[in-house]
């Protein structure tokens, strides 16, 4: 496992903030040359703590202005319900994220589309025709102070 110290942390900062640095930058920031920054980084890589680097979208110039979390609660708590639920989702571009979750709720997701009229159409049509769902509640995003999703 690598060694989180000082350095590598804030590398791992730098790269959250924009992963599309330079080395040269990267190692000016972080007080390092660019050959020991580079290694850290390409270890920071081989070991899994930097796990990809993606593009952040903005769902608004997409037509995806519209965001919401959804609990959702199944009516059978079997690894079976759940694979056939997860299954289902793999196919709905609306759906962001999908996480598994403690509680009185199983699922947690994230979904984006054009707009209240979209997600309606989504509510009826896709939660509301698979058969494990036995509740929803919709939390619409109102706004995004902090958001570090990348």
């Amino acid at each position: 496992m690598t060694k989180i110290d000082a350095i590598n942390d804030r590398i791992l900062q730098e790269l959250q903030r924009n992963a599309r640095i330079s080395n040269l930058e990267l190692a000016e920031r972080v007080g390092l040359s660019p050959s020991a920054c580079l290694r850290r980084v390409q270890e920071l890589e081989r070991s899994g703590v930097i796990d990809g680097y993606r593009a952040v979208l903005n769902g608004a110039a997409l037509g995806r202005g519209f965001a919401a979390y959804i609990g959702v609660g199944l009516n059978e708590h079997s690894k079976q319900s759940q694979e056939r639920f997860e299954q289902a989702l793999q196919a709905v571009p609306e759906v962001i994220e999908c996480h598994n979750i403690t509680g009185t709720i199983e699922y947690l997701l994230r979904i984006e589309c054009a707009d209240l009229a979209a997600y309606k159409k989504f509510h009826t049509d896709v939660l509301g025709t698979l058969p494990q769902v036995s509740a929803l509640t919709t939390y619409v995003v109102l706004a995004s102070p902090k958001d570090q999703r990348a």
